[in-house]
């Protein structure tokens, strides 16, 4: 233990005098939680919308002030004299709307009014969220104006569980913190076994009696302490600007955080033992760490849409398991009874990582 506790000490002390180390373990984790935090947004808003009404009544005009009212569709100013397909062709409308001048009058004699809605299809899910949503609108507009009298057997009361107000943040800003603990503290694991490699000093590490175990879990140690400051300030960040708190109990995610850091760290170590100098190990962080925790995790593509067989690699990709942890810990607070399978496989990944680097190292090392 005290071979151990010494190279910690040792790795802290090359740490903290290497200042674009420190940059990049507390620098780039807050610009990543403000980029991935404010600019990536699900829910589409503000999409340019041309409506050409013909009939121009009271009626019309309602109709068109619910399309409005969702805050999702911005008007678009267009000549009703100008086919609105130009306006699509040249892209300044995502979706056109095209009221008939008969409109309120075969309401009101209960007749059919077609609507022409067209939409822009190029972004697929964009064209499904605009159809929906001005689907939506009409039924609403519809029941809302008393234009649908005919008996509903079944009618949905709907009620949003967890996050009633919709909040991206609440989605977005819990993934961000997995893949963030996981891509910095594996990049400078990584590093730090690489530097060893370069200024050769790795081989007074093979021909001293420090084992690998020894090696890999003094600096796994000196770098979880460094994790655990980025995770306090990019978790603390994210409740004062986003105002992502605790939904229930913390001790589920203060028990895993640790452990999420310490497998991180030993995915870097890994992959510093088979590189022989940083770009590769960068490269490696950045291609296997990075692709996967943010592509593979669940972080914004649900799991179900991984096809396979590249939804077998997700099984193995730890990111996937903490975003669970923490969506869990700051959004339902469902506690142990929700993520414990989750920490397990963390827990196992991390062993099988460690005891591989581990194995590796040993074969370099001279015996003692």
């Amino acid at each position: 233990m005290k071979r151990i506790l010494a190279q910690c000490v040792k790795e802290l002390a090359q740490f903290r005098r290497d200042r674009i180390t420190l940059g990049l373990a507390f620098l780039l984790p807050l610009l990543s939680l403000f980029i991935f935090g404010f600019a990536i947004r699900l829910e589409s808003k503000n999409i340019p919308l041309v409506i050409q009404d013909f009939d121009r009544s009271g009626l019309s005009r309602t109709y068109i002030e619910r399309l409005f009212a969702t805050n999702q569709f911005q008007p678009v100013r267009w000549s009703p004299n100008e086919p609105v397909e130009e306006a699509l062709d040249q892209g300044v409308a995502k979706a056109a709307i095209i009221i008939p001048p008969e409109f309120s009058r075969r309401i009101k004699a209960d007749k059919q009014s077609p609507v022409q809605v067209l939409v822009d299809g190029t972004d697929a899910n964009n064209a499904r969220v605009i159809r929906n949503s001005i689907q939506a609108t009409t039924n609403f507009f519809l029941s809302a104006d008393g234009l649908v009298d005919r008996f509903e057997p079944i009618k949905a009361q709907i009620r949003l569980w967890f996050n009633p107000g919709r909040k991206e943040s609440l989605y977005i800003v819990p993934g961000v913190y997995a893949v963030v603990l996981w891509i910095f503290p594996s990049l400078l694991a990584a590093i730090a076994m690489v530097r060893e490699k370069e200024k050769g000093t790795i081989l007074q590490v093979y021909a001293s009696s420090l084992t690998a175990s020894e090696l890999l879990l003094g600096k796994a140690l000196a770098y979880v302490l460094v994790g655990l400051c980025e995770a306090l300030i990019v978790m603390g960040l994210g409740w004062l600007i986003f105002r992502v708190g605790f939904a229930g109990d913390p001790a589920p995610l203060l028990i895993s955080t640790p452990i999420y850091l310490a497998v991180a760290i030993m995915f870097g170590l890994f992959l510093g033992v088979r590189s022989n100098n940083q770009n590769t190990a960068v490269q490696g962080v950045a291609l296997i760490g990075f692709l996967t925790a943010f592509l593979l995790s669940g972080f914004i593509y649900p799991l179900s849409n991984i096809p396979f067989p590249l939804s077998l690699i997700s099984n193995i990709v730890p990111a996937r398991y903490f975003i669970v942890i923490t969506r869990d810990a700051f959004v339902r607070g469902v506690g142990w009874a929700g993520i414990w399978f989750d920490l397990l496989m963390i827990i196992l990944i991390g062993l099988l990582l460690f005891n591989i680097a581990r194995r590796l190292l040993s074969r370099m090392q001279l015996p003692y």
